[in-house]
């Protein structure tokens, strides 16, 4: 009976988060390293942003050629950006850069197709 639980927990987690990756805990970190991985495979680059004076930017610029560029901030899972990360994402977005937040491994892929395709 207890193995029925666990499968019944398992089935309600995962069709809370949509997929197995968020009920086995990937970190922000884990995340982060496969889009620096993604783009490396891709012959770009995913360098890390640090703007001193500067809170909110987001944790990544992406690079491929022919100057195609976005700005990325890497969640856990299910996290949400902070007010003023918000507002920096419009202030880019306003200046015409597309500025992502992936929370998930699995939405690394389709980011990428649609950057390099604009």
């Amino acid at each position: 009976m207890a193995h029925e639980t666990h499968v019944y927990a398992y089935t309600r987690v995962n069709w809370i988060f949509g997929n197995k990756e968020e009920f086995m805990g990937y970190s922000e970190k884990q995340i982060e390293q496969t889009l620096v991985r993604e783009v490396k495979k891709r012959g770009g680059i995913a360098p890390k942003w640090v703007s001193p004076g500067f809170d909110g930017v987001p944790d990544r610029i992406v690079l491929f050629g022919d100057g195609l560029t976005a700005f990325v901030e890497l969640k856990a899972p299910g996290k949400k950006l902070r007010p003023l990360q918000e507002r920096r994402k419009k202030q880019l977005e306003a200046m015409g850069f597309k500025v992502y937040c992936i929370d998930s491994i699995n939405m690394i892929g389709g980011i990428l197709d649609e950057i390099q395709t604009t």
